[in-house]
Order: C-alpha cells, then structure tokens, then sequence
C-alpha cells in the first residue's frame, strides 16, 4: 500500500480523538496509553498490515496482538476507522458490548484475550510458529508496553523467537516511559531494549515513535529482515497531543472527564478531516487445506490387560497413534519429554514438536498461539511446574481456544524421593477453578491413551494428568472413556460404602476392596476420571445405595477429587475426604501413600471405622 504520511498522522490523531471519547463516555479506561501509541496503530491497520476488513483472521492475512491490552481502546477505533467492525465506539465497556476493556474474543478481531502484562508476546511466537507450519507467508506484529517488558516472560518469548528463527514476528515496544504508578523500570532509555532484544539475537531498530516515516522506514526493514524476529523500539510520549496529560504521571487507567477538560482536549486534537479505505490483501502463501477434514480414526492402544504401564508413557504412546491421523497436532515441552515421554511425538514428527525449554509461561502462551490458528496443541510438563504458569492458564482460558490441552506428569506423593517441591498437590484444584475447563485425570495406560484422544475432541482447556509409577492396565483396549463419566470397577447389592479414586489411588481402593472382602465387607469402587465435569449421576446412584462415600486422591484435599464429590452429594451422603493434609517429605512411594493416608490400609481402616460407626 502506497504510504501518505499526512493521511497516516491526520489518522493518528482521529485514532487518539476516539480514544478521549470512548474512555470518557465509559468514565474509565486508559486514554493516555492509547495517545502515546497511536502513529503505531496508524502506520500498522492502515499501511503495513495485510488483512481483510471484511473477514476477520482469514487465511493467509498478518495476525495482530496487543500485548499492552489496557490499550483496547485504540484496537477498537482502528478496526472501525477501517470497517472491519461497526460497533458503537462508545458502548465501549458497556454491558453487552464487544468493545470490552481490554481485548476479548468477544470481539472475532481478537484471536488472544490480553491485559495480563507479558503474555502477548509469547502467544505472538505460537501464532507466528502456526503460520510457518501452514506456509501462508503472512507475519505477525505484537504491541507491547515499555512497562510490561520488566516481566521475566516476555525475556522467555524473547529468546524463544530468535531460537525459532521466527523472521515472520515483528515487536514492537511503544516506550512512553510511564506506568500506572510512576516512571517504568527504564524510563525512556531505550537502548537499553535495544541491548536486550540484541543480546538475544533479534535485529533492534529505534524509531520516534510519533514519526509516521521513521515507523514506516523500520517496518520496511522488518519485512526485509527474514532470517529471525525484529523488535521496533518506539520513543513515545504517554497522553501525547493533549498538553495537560502528555508526559505527566498521575494518568494511567484515568479517563478525561466530561466537561471543561474534555473540550480543551478535542481542541487541541481537533477533527481530522481523514478516511483511509483499507483494501483486502492478503500474503502470497502457498495455501492449506483444512486439517480437521482429514482426521481420520486413530485405532486402538495395544497393551495386554494386568500390564505394568505408567500413564505418562501411555500419553507419549497416544500422541503418536493420534499424530499419524490429525495433522493439526502440535506437542509443546518444557524440558520434561524424555519424563513425559511426549518424545515419542517429537521422534515421530519432529516438525509438529516444540521444545518450549525450561520457560513454562511462554510455552503455554505459544500452546494458546497456536490454538488461535486452529492447531490442537498439547502443552506437557511436570504437573508442579504448571503453577508459574498459572496466570497464562487462567488468561488462555478467557481467550476460548477451540481446542488446548495440558498435561501435567509426575504428580502427587506418589512420585516419592523427588519430595514435595515436585509433588503437584494443588494442580487439580487449579485446573477445576477455571471456567469451562475439563479435568482429566486416567488410572491405567488404556485411560490414558483413550483419554488423550477425548482431549484433542474438546473444547476449550483440557487438562490431563498423568502418574509416575507404573500401574496395572485394568481396562480392555476396546473400552471408550466419555468426558463427564466414570467406571463402576466394583459393586455389589451388599456394598456397605462406596471408595471414589483416581489415578494411582483407584489401585489403593481395588486393592483395599480384596482386603476388605476377606472380612466380609463390601465396597463399591469407582474410577472417576473425569473430575471435571464430573458423573453425577453414578455417584448419587452410589450414595443412595451405600451408606457413606469415601474420597482418596493424591492431592491436597483441599480443591480436588474430594470436594468435587462432596459438593455434588451435599445432603445425600457424608463424603469422608481422604488426601494429602500435610507437607510431605522424600520417602519411598509406600511410605508417602500410607503416611498421608491414601494406601489402601488407610482406606480399608477408614471404611472399617465408618461401618463400626453406622
């Protein structure tokens, strides 16, 4: 597109005159960061990038991310400045709106939901990675504030990119140099982002960031620049073109209120006279077919029932069955796959895998990335690990993938020596308190690999967790393990309680049930692999037929399998919760399950004390 400089910088200041407004109608909102970025937006929605404003993110267009999410207000403007959207610009952060306070898929602009600081950038890598694999030729450009950069995973992302040679990625930082509640880390020195992005191997170039030709010069050079990802330091002023904001601390997050300072504002912005018609374009990308059309059946697992088999090996043997057959799946590591054997895939198909190293916030922003492009992406680790990357989980969860899965390896006390820095005692708890998650957690190789397959057919984030210990396949190849169900493995017309497991603890129960049997007490053993949703039906069947329901899980008590149950059965059955309720310690896998209460004598005695007591 051919560039009018006085076109772009009349554009800029329509763009910062509907950011005023916006944010004074909505009495809230970040008018200032908008200003300082607004030559930005200019240059980007209305000469560099190419999109369609008619089809949001269609094939084979450049993908943007606001990585400075308070900044949505300025998003809003220039998609409607350029007709991709018609909404109201000021039914901003109104009830019903799209046009929300910071980026939301409610808005089908928006592939990432952002405004948690320092996380654009890394799903910035993972669309960017979607978009090589898929050959469309289009790039990727991520916004982001100065401020955000003191966080440690944007340097995760940061090194990542240039790893990846991702020459398609363009950042660019709108240094303003002010936060929300002083100056940031560095101020306005930007060669110090210049070191940083440099050191790690990106090509780093300086702009005014209020020049319209400076910015449009580094884009250039961006574009030319293929060999690995390019960072655009911008020098801006936060609140520029409004003499009593601009530069002046005290104004983030405080809109321009009505009245005298309203009109001194406009004033001084005036009313451009400008329209800038935004033709379709679209990059010269080889093309794709849609992947979800050649999904074919992924077959059977193959083990032999009473097999010694961890469920973590079973994940890395399911992700291989189904990669052959599912060509949208791509599998993330941090650093864990020889442990979560997800290097069963990696062998397999080594250009769908992603070593993520050890930076669990950015691989989980590039899983949710990748998503946003339509891949099924599963994301593994150590399940501890996963709570540094909790608030990317959480905010992945806003975003509403299609399709995001994690799994989280070598979880609970029964990892033993390890001790409990490696243990994941809250990780359920975490996974069950997003909204529309799935929690999944198999008990035997033949669950694992059955529920892996369940996950890449589920919406939004699955989470999976798997075991390190081997344990005894107790299922037929054959049998299916639907989301929102369970397994009866034991009962009788003479069940006295009913004992609901999962994963390692579901062999404690079976192996208390014989126990049990020989003094002539009968229990009811259930495999509740899907804690989220969870069964209700079999189990209020369950607590009308037996006297009391017994809780056992490898995790802390509070969260987990336990309150699931019980907040399901409230009023119809005492549920005695059986869990880890202290810090545990290294010890042998035995010893830890029998000193936390979870072996299946401690399930036996505590069946024993409830029959007693009836």
């Amino acid at each position: 597109m051919t560039a009018d400089h006085r076109n772009l910088h009349l554009m800029a200041q329509m763009l910062r005159r509907h950011s005023i407004l916006m944010t004074s109608e909505a009495d809230s909102g970040h008018p200032t960061t908008c200003m300082s970025a607004a030559e930005i937006m200019s240059v980007l929605f209305f000469n560099e990038m190419r999109y369609d404003p008619a089809e949001p993110l269609a094939y084979s267009t450049d993908r943007f991310v606001l990585s400075k999410g308070h900044a949505a207000p300025i998003l809003w403007a220039a998609l409607s400045e350029a007709g991709a959207i018609s909404d109201d610009l000021l039914s901003l952060r109104k009830f019903g709106s799209p046009l929300e306070g910071h980026p939301m898929p409610s808005s089908p602009w928006v592939q990432v939901a952002t405004g948690s600081l320092g996380q654009g950038l890394s799903a910035a890598c993972g669309i960017a990675l979607a978009q090589r694999m898929d050959e469309t030729g289009s790039r990727v450009y991520c916004l982001l504030g100065d401020g955000e950069c003191a966080e440690g995973s944007v340097w995760e992302a940061v090194q990542f990119a240039h790893k990846a040679s991702l020459g398609n990625l363009c950042a660019i930082i709108d240094v303003n140099g002010l936060g929300q509640s002083g100056p940031t880390q560095h101020g306005r020195e930007t060669e110090v982002y210049m070191r940083g992005f440099e050191a790690f191997g990106w090509k780093a170039i300086a702009v005014n960031g209020h020049s319209v030709a400076e910015l449009l010069s580094a884009l250039e050079a961006a574009r030319a620049h293929t060999l690995g990802p390019t960072v655009i330091v911008a020098l801006t002023t936060k609140g520029k073109g409004v003499s009593f904001v601009e530069g002046k601390e005290g104004w983030h997050g405080k809109p321009i209120k009505k009245g005298p300072d309203l009109d001194k504002a406009l004033e001084e912005l005036g009313k451009p006279d400008i329209s800038i018609s935004v033709a379709a374009r679209r990059a010269s990308g080889s093309g794709r077919t849609d992947p979800s059309q050649d999904r074919a059946d992924a077959g059977d697992p193959q083990y032999e029932l009473g097999d010694q088999v961890a469920t973590r090996v079973a994940y890395g043997n399911a992700l291989v069955r189904l990669g052959k057959v599912w060509p949208d799946v791509v599998v993330l590591d941090g650093d864990t796959k020889n442990s979560t054997f997800s290097e069963k895939f990696k062998e397999a198909f080594p250009d769908r895998f992603v070593e993520a190293h050890i930076a669990e916030q950015n691989m989980v922003g590039m899983a949710l990335g990748l998503a946003a492009e339509g891949k099924i992406p599963f994301a593994s680790t150590f399940a501890c690990f996963l709570t540094r990357a909790y608030d990317f989980i959480r905010m992945a969860g806003y975003s509403q993938p299609d399709h995001l899965i994690i799994c989280g390896s070598h979880a609970g006390v029964s990892i033993g020596e390890d001790g409990p820095s490696q243990m994941a005692l809250e990780d359920i708890a975490m996974m069950r308190a997003l909204l529309k998650s799935t929690v999944l957690y198999p008990s035997d190789a033949v669950s694992s690999e059955r529920l892996v397959e369940e996950a890449a057919a589920t919406p939004g984030i699955t989470y999976i967790r798997t075991s390190r210990p081997k344990t005894t396949v107790l299922y037929p190849n054959t049998e299916r393990f639907p989301v929102g169900g369970s397994k009866v493995l034991r009962s009788s017309e003479d069940d006295a309680v009913t004992v609901v497991g999962a994963g390692v603890t579901l062999h404690e129960a079976l192996a208390a049930h014989d126990d049990l049997s020989v003094a002539g007490i009968s229990i009811r053993v259930i495999d509740a692999y899907s804690i989220k949703p969870i069964d209700v039906e079999t189990l209020r069947q369950a607590a009308h037929d037996t006297r009391a329901i017994v809780t056992v899980e490898d995790h802390s008590v509070a969260g987990g399998l336990g309150e699931a149950v019980a907040a399901e059965l409230s009023g119809l059955a005492q549920v005695h919760r059986l869990g880890v309720r202290e810090i545990p310690s290294s010890a042998t896998r035995e010893e830890l399950l029998d000193r936390h209460g979870i072996s299946s004598g401690a399930i036996a005695a505590k069946v024993k004390e409830i029959v007693r007591g009836s």
